[in-house]
């Protein structure tokens, strides 16, 4: 069988296969793997549409729809239309509805309105549906025992995620979108207007470096409950908690002060940990 499961359109393969995600998932035995890949085209496809800021936002609600319908047919066995390919893995692993529903739920926050400034406890319910709940679906993959994979996703989606916000301020802003959380911009002494303004402001870093301990919080508790070697398949885990506490840690060194540059995972550098965790497990 191909690396990628013949099931993803082919379109799809292409994005997998491009990504960061693809290095560090190859580490797993092939049906995990290609579960995983196949979790991570779904996430693509429903982020694509959230995305596509050329679409009148009726027009990707109603596309969420759809997708909402289909993963709903995959559980009542109706026609499950371009969501066929998910059938294996949800059957092997007893995926859950409601972790691909909360995914997309997530995305339906990004298509309802712009995410500028939310609450922090907003921006936790967020990242709890489009980072947490797709731990939640890969853990079952990993075969953890299922309290211990819910506290591991928990944590680790929710440090992957706002690493991820960390590192694409500039980015979200060019598409009207602000994740820093409102008590941030308040503790800068940032009054937010509009994302062209706030992009610029001085006190970006200290805002961004209000969010840093949530996220180090996160990534200390995940790491607690691997390094516990908890029953299941951790290498893939282990990875992204490691490849990601160290991007974060760089770019807490670079800080957040204007200009910004990105600072990006290396590929390399996923191979030799994915190398070292495959090796001494």
């Amino acid at each position: 069988m191909n690396e990628l499961s013949s099931t993803l359109p082919a379109e799809l393969r292409a994005k997998v296969s491009g990504s960061s995600f693809y290095a560090g998932m190859r580490i797993l035995p092939e049906a995990e793997r290609e579960a995983m890949f196949a979790i991570y085209g779904f996430c693509r496809i429903v982020d694509d549409i959230a995305d596509e800021e050329e679409a009148p936002r009726p027009e990707r609600a109603a596309a969420l729809d759809v997708w909402r319908g289909h993963i709903a047919a995959l559980y009542t066995g109706g026609d499950a239309g371009e969501a066929r390919f998910l059938a294996p893995a949800i059957h092997r692993f007893g995926l859950e509805q409601a972790d691909f529903i909360a995914v997309i739920d997530g995305m339906q926050m990004d298509v309802d309105d712009f995410i500028r400034w939310p609450t922090y406890p907003l921006l936790d319910l967020y990242c709890d549906r489009v980072a947490s709940a797709v731990g939640r679906l890969s853990v079952r993959v990993f075969g953890m025992e299922r309290e211990t994979g819910i506290a591991l996703a928990y944590h680790l989606g929710r440090a992957l995620q706002l690493t991820n916000i960390l590192r694409d301020i500039d980015e979200d802003t060019t598409i009207g979108r602000v994740y820093l959380p409102i008590e941030a911009l308040r503790a800068a002494g940032i009054v937010p207007t509009t994302p062209e303004a706030l992009v610029g402001d001085r006190g970006v870093d200290t805002a961004a470096r209000w969010l840093v301990p949530h996220a180090q919080r996160h990534f200390t508790e995940a790491n607690a409950i691997l390094r516990a070697r908890p029953q299941g398949l951790l290498a893939a885990p282990r990875l992204m908690e490691s490849a990601y506490s160290r991007l974060l840690e760089r770019m807490v060194r670079q800080g957040w002060a204007a200009p910004r540059r990105r600072v990006k995972a290396s590929k390399p550098a996923l191979l030799l940990t994915a190398l070292r965790l495959w090796l001494f497990p």
